[in-house]
């Protein structure tokens, strides 16, 4: 029985976890939900990204040009979660509530 994981095994946990940060984003209400499904969205996009470059064998050697890539990608998240959260913690602040609901207008 073979039992090495092969490039679908991590596309289809990629998709799977796009999916559930996807249904996170369109069905949560909270503001710091919905920020960590968009995370979860964005790190099954990475692990897109580095099966496919680990797959891609080339001379007998895998490709590693989209590890490379996955640092800028998370370094971009980093910072995305700093001017998020400070986002967040600014309108909890000014309206005492992380509802999206009621966080429609930008009036005061």
């Amino acid at each position: 029985m073979d039992s090495a994981l092969t490039l679908d095994h991590f596309l289809i946990l990629s998709g799977l976890l796009f999916v559930i940060g996807l249904a996170g984003v369109l069905v949560r209400r909270n503001l710091i939900i919905i920020f960590m499904c968009l995370e979860l969205m964005l790190s099954a996009a990475n692990l897109t990204l580095v099966a496919f470059s680990r797959f891609n064998v080339q001379e007998g050697q895998p490709n590693y040009e989209g590890h490379v890539l996955l640092f800028f990608i998370i370094t971009v998240a980093a910072a995305e979660v700093a001017v998020g959260l400070a986002i967040i913690v600014a309108l909890f602040r000014s309206r005492e509530t992380t509802d999206v609901g009621k966080l429609n207008t930008m009036r005061n």
